[in-house]
C-alpha cells in the first residue's frame, strides 16, 4: 500500500509539474502580449482548489493529465481589448508555441545538468594504441588529441564512432594535436565481423524488464523471423537470461550454432522463435581514449555537446516517426509513462525521466496536427496566406475532427500500453 501511494505521488507530481511548466509558458507569453487570461488550470474535471486573481481564475482540478489556459477570444473571436483573436498572427504563434518550447528548453536544461554532473566523460585524447585493431597505428602516440577526421570537427568520442560507422573501411585523414602542433595522419580502419541479431534491449530499472526488446533493426533477421517489439527474452538456447542483459550479449556473441533459439514472453504467453544471426562489419581505429579530467570546465564542455547531440537525436526520432521507421505501436501514452515513472528507483532516474517526458511533451505538442499547438499554428499560417481569418465554423470543424482522431489514437496507444504492462 505504501509503495502504491509513493508511486501515485511520483506520477501526480511529474505529470502535474510538467503540465504546470507547459501551461505556464502559454500563460506568461499571453501576459507579455497583453492578452487577458480568464482561467489558468492544472488538470481536468472537478475543481479541488480555486483562487481568483486580478483578472484570472487559478484552479487545480482532480485529474492531473492535462491543463489549459483559457484566453479571451481564443475559443470564439472577440473584439474586446485584450482578446487573443485581435492580436497579430506572430503574437498568436508566439503564445501557442510557448508551451511546447518551454517544455523542450526545461528538458534540455535538466539533461544538460545531469550529463554535466557525470564523471565518466570519454575524451578525444589517446590513452594507448591497440595494434591489432588499427593499420599504421604506430603513427599515433599517447596524448595525441583528435581534432578532425576527414575535415569533420571532432568534439566527442561519439563523433569518432559515427565517422567510423560510416567509413566502410576506407582510409581516414586524422588531424591531431600533438604538443601544441597540428599534424595530419592517414589511417585505415580495421574491419571485424561481429554477430548481430538486430535487437536492442531495455535499460529499465526493474529487473524483469531488462531483457525487453525496445528496438529491432529494419529488415534484420530478428524482424523477419518473428521477434517483436516489447518481447521479453526469457531464455537463449535453454539458458535463463531474463533480467541479465550482459548474459544475452555473451550468449549471442559466442553462440557457434547457425541459429539461435529465443524463448520470449509476449503478452504473458511464452513463444519460441528461431533466429539466424547476421555478421555485420564493425570498424576500429585501434585507439583507446582517456577519461576526461573531472573538473568544472570539462563537465560543462561535455555536458553542452552531449546535449546538442541528444537534441539532434530527438529530431532524428521525429523524422523516423513521419517516415514510418517508428510505428505508432511504439508510442507511449499516459498509462505507459505512469508505469515508467513508478519503476524509477532513485532520484537520478526520476529526474532523467522528468527531462525525457518534458521533451516528449514539448515536441509532440509542436506537431502540426489539430488540436495540438502545432495544428493551431498551421491554421494561423493559413490565415496569414489567405490574409483573412478562417470561417469560425470551418476552424471549429477542423479542430473537432483532429480532436476525435487524437482521442482514437490515444485509445489505441493506451491499449498498447496496457498490453505491454500486463
Amino acid at each position: 500500500m505504501i509503495i502504491f501511494i509513493i508511486n501515485a505521488i511520483k506520477i501526480i507530481f511529474l505529470l502535474g509539474f510538467l503540465i504546470l511548466i507547459h501551461e505556464g509558458g502559454h500563460f506568461l507569453a499571453a501576459k507579455l502580449c497583453k492578452v487577458k487570461v480568464n482561467e489558468f488550470s492544472i488538470g481536468f474535471g472537478p475543481n479541488i482548489l480555486t483562487k481568483k486573481g486580478k483578472e484570472t481564475v487559478y484552479s487545480l482540478r482532480l485529474i492531473p493529465l492535462g491543463g489549459f489556459v483559457n484566453m479571451l477570444g481564443e475559443e470564439e473571436r472577440s473584439e474586446e481589448e485584450g482578446s487573443f483573436s485581435k492580436i497579430s498572427i506572430p503574437k498568436r504563434v508566439f503564445i501557442v508555441l510557448a508551451g511546447g518550447i518551454t517544455n523542450i528548453v526545461f528538458g534540455l536544461i535538466i539533461y544538460f545538468v545531469l550529463v554535466s554532473f557525470s564523471t565518466n566523460h570519454v575524451s578525444t585524447i589517446v590513452e594507448k594504441t591497440i595494434p591489432e585493431y588499427g593499420n599504421n597505428i604506430s603513427l599515433i602516440q599517447p596524448d595525441d588529441e583528435i581534432i578532425k577526421i576527414n575535415n569533420k570537427k571532432i568534439k566527442l568520442k561519439t563523433d569518432i564512432d559515427e565517422v567510423l560507422e560510416k567509413s566502410n573501411g576506407e582510409e581516414l585523414n586524422l588531424e591531431i594535436k600533438r604538443e601544441n602542433k597540428i599534424e595530419n595522419i592517414n589511417i585505415t580502419p580495421v574491419e571485424k565481423k561481429e554477430k548481430s541479431t538486430g535487437i536492442y534491449l531495455s535499460t529499465a530499472s526493474s529487473e524483469e524488464k531488462q531483457t525487453q526488446i525496445v528496438k529491432i533493426d529494419e529488415g534484420s533477421n530478428a524482424q523477419k523471423q518473428g521477434l517483436l517489439l516489447n518481447d521479453i527474452i526469457l531464455k537463449i538456447d535453454g539458458e535463463e537470461v531474463q533480467g541479465n542483459i550482459q548474459k544475452v550479449r555473451e550468449l549471442i556473441a559466442k553462440e557457434s550454432k547457425e541459429n539461435i533459439i529465443f524463448l520470449v514472453d509476449r503478452n504473458n504467453e511464452e513463444i519460441e522463435i528461431e533466429v539466424t544471426p547476421e555478421y555485420i562489419p564493425i570498424y576500429y581505429l585501434g585507439l583507446q581514449f582517456k577519461v576526461a579530467e573531472n573538473n568544472f570546465g570539462n563537465n560543462v564542455y561535455y555536458g553542452f555537446w552531449d546535449t546538442i547531440d541528444f537534441s539532434f537525436s530527438i529530431i532524428d526520432n521525429l523524422k523516423m516517426l513521419f517516415t514510418g521507421n517508428v510505428g505508432v505501436d511504439q508510442m507511449m501514452g499516459p498509462v505507459g509513462i505512469s508505469n515508467e515513472i513508478s519503476r524509477t528507483d532513485n532520484v537520478k532516474e526520476f529526474i532523467t525521466l522528468l527531462a525525457l517526458v518534458s521533451l516528449s511533451l514539448g515536441v509532440t505538442n509542436l506537431i502540426p496536427f489539430p488540436p495540438l499547438d502545432g495544428g493551431k499554428v498551421l491554421i494561423f499560417l493559413i490565415e496569414a496566406i489567405k490574409r483573412k481569418p478562417l470561417d469560425q465554423k470551418i476552424e471549429n470543424s477542423i479542430q473537432l475532427a483532429g480532436f476525435i482522431l487524437l482521442i482514437l489514437l490515444s485509445i489505441y496507444i493506451t491499449y498498447n500500453d496496457i498490453l505491454r504492462i500486463f
